[in-house]
């Protein structure tokens, strides 16, 4: 059996299949309903030119820069490690250390001023002595220099300068003491009042720990 479907088309009663009214249908709009018009394809929003990402980047990179340590310089002798640092005394901590040097060991070599740099610091990291060095320096009864916890006036001479610029090398770190880990020094006829090791002797004095 053959059907024709336009013949179907034209003596189907209107509305008897679909309940649409085939007298109103433009068949020229039935051939497009496929082709989607512009306004009802999905539009995908281009991507976000990333702004804010390279902005953030930039500013973490520049914030890692200002927190970021200086490349430490590197010196072939002590002796350069002491020129390069300049003699002004900034802040409470490097003038104690400064006015220890200077008192404890003006006129012995520069490892030896160091080394008492060192044994300062030692303590103050030590748990065993005051924790900053000024502490350290003005404890009653350790360095004979100190007056009624009071480090005295010093003439500020090349002894001194030399003195803050060997305490600057020792605070950073910018040069290896030849008395690692001292607690104590003395001079060579005296020991320390407690048992100690020695570990150096430099000049006119011996550092133990």
């Amino acid at each position: 059996m053959t059907f024709s479907l336009a013949g179907l088309l034209g003596n189907s009663a209107p509305g008897h299949a679909t309940g649409i009214d085939r007298t109103t249908v433009n068949l020229t709009a039935l051939a497009n309903l496929n082709a989607l018009s512009p306004q009802n394809v999905p539009q995908v929003a281009p991507a976000a030119t990333p702004v804010a990402a390279v902005e953030k980047t930039a500013i973490e990179k520049t914030a890692a820069e200002q927190i970021a340590p200086a490349e430490e310089e590197e010196f072939d002798t002590l002796a350069q490690a002491v020129a390069a640092q300049d003699s002004a005394a900034a802040d409470d901590a490097l003038q104690c250390l400064a006015g220890a040097i200077y008192f404890e060991s003006k006129g012995e070599p520069l490892t030896g001023q160091l080394a008492v740099a060192e044994v300062i610091i030692n303590r103050a990291k030590s748990g065993r002595f005051p924790a900053d060095v000024c502490a350290v320096v003005k404890q009653r009864g350790q360095f004979s220099f100190v007056r009624g916890g009071q480090i005295p006036t010093i003439t500020k001479g090349a002894s001194y300068r030399t003195a803050v610029a060997v305490a600057k090398v020792a605070l950073a770190s910018a040069w290896n003491s030849p008395a690692d880990k001292a607690l104590y020094f003395n001079t060579p006829d005296r020991r320390p009042s407690v048992r100690a090791i020695k570990v150096a002797s430099i000049g006119n004095h011996v550092f133990y720990r």
